[in-house]
Parts: structure tokens; C-alpha cells; sequence
């Protein structure tokens, strides 16, 4: 990418790749798509999120390395099992079978990075980095970043805490309400740093009814991508491997900023779903014109 040192990796991919919603926008209604490898087709890297309800068969994750492998270099981001985060009752031995599921993705060297990420309530404090310390000692040699929501943990000694152990900090933007961490661009490991964006749905993100959707039911502005941009090159700079991930994913919002962030970080006008041009004009101008027909179907 222009815009970045040669040395570090720059992938860009959204959280996630199976929503009914995206059906339409992305993916033809009524026709049968693989739609992990249509993800693939267009980006380098996806997060893997139903990884943080239940451990995925190992049957699955085989059938997904099989699947991308016409994609060399296109990499997979796990998001830890939630007894690992929020529920905070995990073992050793539950790592060892966590990381036993993705023997086929890390045997290809297909898995970019496990994120662990904690909700708002988890404070920085002495428990709170005893259980981190678990976490690196379970994961040791393992890639992994650390989502931490709540701004008690932006602190000099929080940084050297993670470095200590190994583990990234993962650099987030959300709704910034009351003591959430704002946006970042902090460094505590060389081998990778982590973006994941949210979205900045304020009005529905600490609303006890809202559903899953509405939280993450945002369109980012060109000039708040542009924040990023520079966030990222700032990022790029300081790390060998650096992962965007963009989680606004209804209506394949997530999509459109993906590729966005694509073009502004220097990889040149892109190719997309045509329906998904058509959902989002703002897309034309990044488009390569004139669009492929059959973009999804035919590569």
C-alpha cells in the first residue's frame, strides 16, 4: 500500500460473512453462494464471530480451510469463546481444546490473530490483569489482541502491562459514552495491531431492547474514515502485521467502509458486488468501471 511502509501487512475484512441481511446487497436471493469464499474474493482477511458463542467443529473449521485455499494469504481472526472473556471460568484445558478446533487453519498458517474481547465492565484493576495474565500464559506464542472497552485501561502502565505479556492492544472505535475507551492508536506489541470498528450508533448502543442490529447499525462518513486512515498509517508505521476490521455489518455496511478503507489506505479503485454499488452509490466512485457483470458468481 502507498500509504504505508512496505513492511507491514496491511488486511482489511469485516466481522463476519453470514447475515440474512446481506442477502440482496451482497450475496444474489434465490441462488446457492459459498459465502465465505465470495468474502475471500474480495478481501483478505474476515473475522470469525460465532466463535465467541460456541467452539466450531473441527469438521467446519476443515471444511473452511478447504474452502479458502484457492486464496492464498487470506487470513482468518478469531474471536475467543466468551468463557474466556466475559464469563471468565475458563481453564487451560479449555484453551488447549479451543485451540485444538483451528488445528487445520493454523496448520496452513490461515489464522491472523485470536481477539479476546471483554465488555465495558471489565475495569482495569488486579483481578482484572491476573485473569489477562491466565489468558497469556494459556495462548503463550499464540497471536492474540486485547479488546478493552472501558478507558480505565488507557494508561502508561496498562500499555507496559500488555507488552509484558505479549498481548496487542486492540485499537477500537465506538460510541464514546460516559468512561468508554475512545479512539486509539496504541502499540504494545511490533508483531501486529488491531482496529475494530464499531460503528457510532449512540443512540442505540447501551439500549437494554435494542437487538444486535441496531447497535451495530452505522454508516461511517468519509471524514470519519479519513480519521482512520490516518490511524492506521500512524498504526503501520510502528508494527510488521496490522488487521481492520470493520463490525457495523448490518445491511453490509460493514462492506462498503471495508472497501473504502481499501481505496483510502492505497490499494486503488476496487471491485465489488454490483447490487451492493447499486445499495450504496457513495461506492461509484471507488468502483472499477465499468462493474463486471456477475461479479459475485463469475470471478
Amino acid at each position: 500500500m502507498e500509504n504505508a511502509p512496505s513492511r507491514c501487512a496491511i488486511r482489511i475484512g469485516p466481522a463476519g460473512w453470514s447475515y440474512p441481511d446481506w442477502v440482496g446487497p451482497v450475496y444474489p436471493a434465490g441462488k446457492k453462494v459459498d459465502e465465505l469464499l465470495t468474502i475471500a474474493r474480495y478481501f483478505d482477511c474476515v473475522e470469525l464471530n460465532s466463535s465467541f458463542y460456541r467452539t466450531p467443529a473441527e469438521r467446519t473449521v476443515r471444511s473452511w480451510a478447504l474452502r479458502i485455499s484457492e486464496r492464498p494469504g487470506f487470513a482468518f481472526t478469531v474471536k475467543v469463546l466468551s468463557r474466556f472473556t466475559h464469563e471468565r471460568a475458563a481453564t487451560p484445558d479449555d484453551a488447549r481444546r479451543f485451540l485444538g478446533a483451528f488445528e487445520a487453519l493454523l496448520a496452513m498458517e490461515a489464522i491472523g490473530v485470536f481477539l479476546f474481547q471483554f465488555p465495558w465492565s471489565f475495569r482495569d484493576s488486579r483481578e482484572s490483569r491476573n485473569w489477562l495474565e491466565n489468558l497469556a500464559t494459556w495462548f503463550k506464542d499464540i497471536p492474540t489482541t486485547v479488546e478493552l472497552r472501558h478507558a480505565s485501561w488507557r494508561n502508561a502502565s496498562a500499555e507496559s502491562f500488555l507488552a509484558g505479556r505479549g498481548l496487542a492492544f486492540c485499537n477500537i472505535d465506538q460510541p464514546v459514552i460516559g468512561s468508554s475507551m475512545p479512539p486509539t492508536e496504541i502499540v504494545t506489541q511490533t508483531r501486529l495491531s488491531y482496529i475494530r470498528l464499531h460503528g457510532r450508533n449512540y443512540h442505540s448502543w447501551v439500549r437494554k431492547d435494542a437487538g444486535r442490529d441496531e447497535r451495530y447499525d452505522y454508516l461511517y462518513r468519509e471524514n470519519e474514515l479519513e480519521e482512520w486512515k490516518q490511524r492506521a498509517e500512524h498504526l503501520a508505521a510502528r508494527v510488521d502485521n496490522l488487521y481492520i476490521i470493520t463490525n457495523n455489518h448490518f445491511r453490509a455496511q460493514a462492506l462498503v467502509n471495508a472497501f473504502q478503507l481499501k481505496y483510502l489506505l492505497g490499494e486503488g479503485k476496487q471491485r465489488m458486488p454490483d447490487p451492493l454499488i447499486e445499495a450504496y452509490p457513495v461506492l461509484r466512485s471507488i468502483a472499477i468501471e465499468p462493474p463486471a457483470q456477475d461479479t459475485l458468481l463469475r470471478w
